[in-house]
């Protein structure tokens, strides 16, 4: 893929992404902090203001101050600094692998922007279920984060089954 193009396709997606994410987040905290649930599709959907100070599902945020620090902004903003540069300078990267880190880096790169404003916390606010089968509180950098990561995936089944390539009609010869 052409320098340029992955550069303009890297700066979209995360652009996109740190801006959707930022915003939503600015809306959860004008609309939803200090408010009870709100519910939408027979409940299937649940707004609810939260402020993680760990990772995934929270783990982590009863670790001491000074551990989450180094942790989830000193090493995960190293992690992201690589993951960017590597996306940047990498020459063996398709479109889609591109796609996917930077979708992975645009929701990193959010969260991490929260932890750095928000002493420490994320702003979580989406809940997915039915009745009481449901997902922790995520936004939607963890969307982009979990959509990145099924694009890498999908990228790398693509990679080991050269015959599924998108543009290749032939299929496996007879």
């Amino acid at each position: 893929m052409a320098r340029r193009y992955r550069l303009t396709l890297v700066s979209l997606v995360l652009a996109g992404t740190v801006g959707c994410d930022q915003a939503t987040k600015q809306l959860a905290i004008s609309q939803l902090r200090d408010e009870p649930t709100r519910s939408f599709l027979g409940g299937l959907l649940r707004l609810t203001f939260a402020e993680n100070p760990g990772a995934f599902l929270s783990l982590g945020g009863g670790l001491p101050h000074a551990v989450r620090f180094w942790l989830f902004i000193a090493a995960v903003g190293v992690l992201l600094l690589g993951t960017l540069a590597y996306l940047v300078m990498s020459r063996r990267l398709e479109p889609l692998q591109s796609a996917a880190l930077a979708l992975i880096v645009g929701g990193g790169l959010s969260n991490w922007f929260d932890r750095l404003v928000n002493d420490g916390r994320v702003v979580d606010f989406m809940n997915l279920g039915i009745g009481s089968l449901r997902t922790g509180i995520f936004n939607v950098a963890d969307v982009a984060l979990m959509l990145g990561a099924g694009l890498l995936l999908l990228a790398g089944r693509r990679a080991n089954n050269p015959g599924e390539r998108q543009g290749d009609a032939t299929g496996p010869s007879h």
